[in-house]
């Protein structure tokens, strides 16, 4: 399965979903955690006060996203939490090494 993480270093999942500029595919299967793409991204979070609809931002992620099941990050909004439920990706919120973390996660998904 596919599995999106957010990480400003390639090793630890460390980044806010809304930070995120790329995020790093990992195919986790039998025990295993493979790096397979990276998927650019506009940031989420502009801290611009004349972009307050960001709709089409989310919506342009959850196409980088599209065949992932599930996106990991250490902070997630409310509003794209929900938005990535409903196109049917799931969205963890957690810190650690990608690889040992990723093989944990998909024993519950």
């Amino acid at each position: 399965m596919l599995i999106a993480v957010a990480s400003k270093d390639g090793k630890e999942i460390n980044q806010h979903f809304g930070h995120a500029e790329r995020f790093l595919i990992y195919d986790v299967e039998n025990g295993d955690a493979k790096l397979i793409d990276e998927r650019l991204v506009k940031r989420y979070c502009s801290y611009d006060p004349e972009q307050l609809l960001r709709g089409h931002l989310l919506r342009s992620i959850a196409e980088a996203l599209d065949g992932c099941r599930a996106v990991v990050t250490t902070q997630m909004g409310e509003h794209p939490r929900g938005e990535l439920e409903k196109l049917g990706v799931e969205p963890f919120v957690t810190s650690g090494p990608i690889k040992m973390t990723l093989v944990e996660l998909a024993k519950i998904l």
